[in-house]
């Protein structure tokens, strides 16, 4: 009973959700009552309910019949109606399909002329911003063609930047933005070839921007420093006409407008013709410079550039600063390389001047310092292997030209002055080497005899060369000969040239009077103390000069040596600095003339006393002759014939002429020098062959036989062979000689040893030593020639006397030594 309960309201649960829910939603109902037990049962509740449902349906329908009917009845009626209504609504739609065709044409003709007009506008629109495209792209092109780039760079940049975006998206505009940075790649590359183009232009001929630039400085200079653009300035016709520095093609050459390239300030033709530029820079157009550097910038690449052009700049800087291996040979090889680098030079100043930062005031210093270093380098090594003054000189006005120049230009120069004085050490040495091989040849050609002069002419021709001042001569009348010999005026003018060859070097040093004249000054020093004294030296000590020659060096020497206040007085008169300046470096020619003249003198008595010992060699004593047997003996052949050669070679200095000058007592004194030494060199040597260790033995026959010989030279010498002795003064020179000589041949013994120390002793020269050694020969010489001594009383009484004689002698030796 329970079952069927539950049963029952199963079915009712699902006939309402049947009737509650969505057909498609039954599905899974439905399945539930097919999977139950109760299928038929179920079947009957709703066939119950199906026709409850009818039921109610039927009341409902009986309820709303009536007026469902009259419904019908209203609608027929409307039927009626609404076929009149269709066929006015027909009738009217006709008419209207009729009057709207006319209507609907000119719609349509309308509507075309609408749409023609919009497109025309929409094409006028886009024409408005093609056509500036498409002629900004014909200007392009145009400047491309004429090869105005930077013009072209600015009108690509306006395309690309403000045309190309408004004109929108047309096939053409995009060809034109993929044509864009091709072309400004070409632009830059050309920009680039040219300026490379520029750059080995100006490397080829910065020789000449040198050259123009140097001979403007040097006109500035003559015309007193005037305003630099005063000088030369040219037309602006001439300057088109000038060559320019830029190759063939004529690209950098071009003219370029003050619109196109940004930089140059080109003035309208119609302006002076005549009006003058510089005309260093005249010669070089920097356009490809200006352009390229604006493109560039323009590119935004300006940094590249800049590095590039300065890379560029300092290899050329290198270039040009490396001087050919032979620059040293001629001026003009100096000349090219100060012109390269004075072109380089003034490139760089025009462009540090005339851009904005493509190279700065550092930049152009720093290569400035490099190529003082080198060029000091360069000139130290070059001017080295100089050797002719002239060219050194030459050298030193270019030097002075090239460094004015660049200093026109803001470059400091002091260093190459600093080594301009270096270089007049050079100088001076290479001026000593020339004036040595002139002096030589002046003395090689001298035939060191005095100046024959015939007339007042050759008087005064002689001195004007040299400042002779000799009342007394000028009182004698023609012929007369001058004292010196045509060494004296030609080595005077040599002096003189030398000292104006010094001041030419010192010339536009930028120096002030006392440091030229003391330059002067201590290069003529150099002059005097070391090369002529040199060559006189060398004249003096050469072979085969005679007593005469050597005199006369004296002689002219004297002159010289008084002619040192004249060139005092002359180098004082060019460099305008008086001789009695504070400090002031005086001329060591007194001491210079005064050696030369003691060398002749000390030359004459060395060649007097070789001589002299040239005849004494000759001499042949027979040490162990015996005793002559009476009458007197013959003085020795040697000697004869050196006393006539002394007499014949004193009387060269009396015979010399100019007794009434001055300088003439110079060959007496000279005179008496030499007797006096030739005396004293004859007693000496005389006695070095008695005393000489060879000799072991001596008789008392070579003693007589020297005796007479001395008493030969003392007669010489008290006979006065040169003028000016006093009293028996030459026969002093034989007092030593001549008392040992009278100890031994008057065996005066015990007066010389009881005298011995006292100044009135007869035997006061005789050195003891002299006498011991001597009187051993003489003992040896007894023993050897009386053998047998010892049978004879007198021979041994006088051999002991000799050794008594010998140990008194030692003795006082001794006690003298004590």
């Amino acid at each position: 009973m329970a079952t069927s309960v539950e049963t029952a309201a199963e079915h009712e649960r699902i006939l309402r959700e049947i009737e509650s829910t969505d057909t498609n939603c039954i599905g899974p109902t439905l399945r539930s009552v097919y999977d139950g037990q109760e299928h038929g049962l179920f079947m009957d509740k709703l066939d119950v309910r199906i026709r409850n449902h009818d039921r109610e349906i039927e009341k409902m329908c009986n309820h709303h019949f009536q007026g469902f009917v009259d419904s019908i009845t209203e609608l027929l009626k409307v039927r009626g109606e609404a076929q009149k209504l269709k066929s006015q609504v027909t009738d009217t739609n006709r008419r209207l399909q009729d009057d709207g065709k006319d209507l609907c044409s000119s719609m349509e003709e309308l509507q075309q002329c609408r749409v023609q007009q919009r497109n025309i506008a929409t094409t006028i629109d886009k024409l408005t911003h093609c056509l500036p495209v498409l002629e900004m792209y014909s200007r392009l092109q145009e400047q491309m063609r004429a090869k105005r780039y930077y013009p072209a760079l600015r009108t690509l940049e306006k395309l690309e930047q403000t045309c190309l975006p408004r004109a929108g998206q047309y096939r053409f505009c995009s060809i034109m933005a993929e044509n864009t940075p091709k072309l400004r790649t070409q632009i830059r590359d050309t920009a680039m070839t040219q300026l490379r183009d520029f750059l080995e232009s100006i490397r080829k001929h910065s020789d000449k921007i040198g050259e123009t630039a140097i001979k403007q400085a040097q006109l500035q200079r003559s015309l007193d420093m005037q305003p630099r653009g005063l000088f030369g300035r040219r037309s602006r016709k001439e300057v088109a006409a000038a060559a320019m520095v830029t190759d063939s093609d004529g690209q950098g050459g071009s003219p370029v407008s003050e619109q196109d390239s940004g930089i140059l300030d080109v003035e309208d033709e119609e302006e002076e013709e005549d009006e003058e530029v510089p005309g260093a820079q005249d010669l070089v157009d920097f356009s490809p410079v200006y352009r390229c550097l604006h493109i560039y910038t323009v590119l935004g690449l300006r940094d590249v550039f800049e590095n590039y052009y300065r890379k560029q700049r300092r290899k050329q800087a290198r270039l040009v600063l490396q001087p050919h291996s032979n620059m040293h040979e001629t001026l003009e090889g100096y000349r090219r390389y100060f012109n390269q680098i004075v072109g380089f030079f003034v490139v760089e100043d025009h462009v540090l001047h005339t851009t904005q930062g493509l190279v700065n005031r550092a930049y152009v210093e720093e290569l400035w310092e490099l190529a003082l270093s080198k060029i000091i380098a360069a000139l130290r090594t070059h001017s080295s292997y100089c050797d002719n003054p002239d060219l050194v000189l030459d050298l030193k006005n270019l030097i002075v030209l090239f460094a004015d120049t660049l200093q026109g230009y803001g470059f400091p120069v002091s260093q190459l002055f600093d080594m301009l004085l270096e270089m007049r050490e050079q100088y001076g040495e290479i001026l000593l080497k020339r004036w040595n091989l002139t002096f030589r040849q002046v003395l090689d050609q001298d035939n060191f005899s005095p100046i024959p002069v015939s007339t007042e002419q050759e008087y005064r021709h002689y001195t004007s060369q040299f400042p002779l001042q000799d009342p007394e001569l000028e009182k004698l009348t023609f012929p007369k000969k001058l004292p010196f010999s045509e060494f004296v005026p030609k080595v005077y003018c040599l002096i003189k040239e030398f000292i104006y060859a010094c001041l030419k070097y010192s010339e536009d040093l930028h120096l002030s009077s006392t440091e030229v004249d003391d330059m002067i000054r201590k290069s003529t020093n150099l002059l005097l103390t070391r090369t002529l004294s040199n060559c006189l030296q060398y004249a003096i000590k050469k072979k085969n000069v005679g007593l005469a020659e050597l005199v006369q060096v004296i002689i002219n020497t004297t002159h010289l040596e008084q002619s040192c206040h004249f060139l005092e007085e002359f180098i004082s008169n060019i460099t305008n600095v008086p001789p009695d300046t504070v400090n002031a470096t005086k001329l060591y020619g007194t001491s210079t003339f005064k050696d030369a003249r003691h060398a002749a003198e000390a030359e004459i008595y060395t060649s007097l006393n070789a001589k002299i010992d040239q005849f004494l060699q000759l001499a042949d004593y027979d040490w162990m002759a015996p005793v002559p047997g009476g009458g007197t003996q013959d003085t020795s052949d040697y000697l004869i014939d050196l006393i006539a050669f002394l007499r014949s070679t004193f009387s060269v200095f009396t015979n010399l002429p100019g007794t009434p000058i001055e300088h003439a007592t110079l060959p007496g004194k000279v005179a008496q020098t030499a007797c006096m030494s030739a005396c004293k060199h004859i007693s000496t040597s005389l006695m070095q062959l008695l005393l000489e260790p060879e000799v072991r033995q001596i008789s008392m026959g070579a003693l007589q036989q020297l005796y007479t010989d001395v008493k030969e030279c003392e007669s010489f010498a008290r006979a006065g062979p040169v003028a000016g002795f006093q009293g028996d003064t030459l026969l002093l020179a034989f007092s030593d000689l001549r008392q040992l000589l009278d100890l031994f041949t008057q065996w005066d013994w015990s007066t010389y040893l009881a005298d011995y120390g006292k100044p009135s002793c007869k035997y006061l020269r005789v050195n003891p030593h002299s006498a011991l050694a001597l009187l051993e020969k003489m003992k040896e010489t007894s023993r050897k020639n009386n053998m047998f001594a010892q049978f004879r009383k007198t021979d041994r009484d006088r051999q002991r006397l000799i050794d008594t004689i010998i140990k008194q002698l030692r003795n006082l030796i001794a006690q003298h030594h004590t």
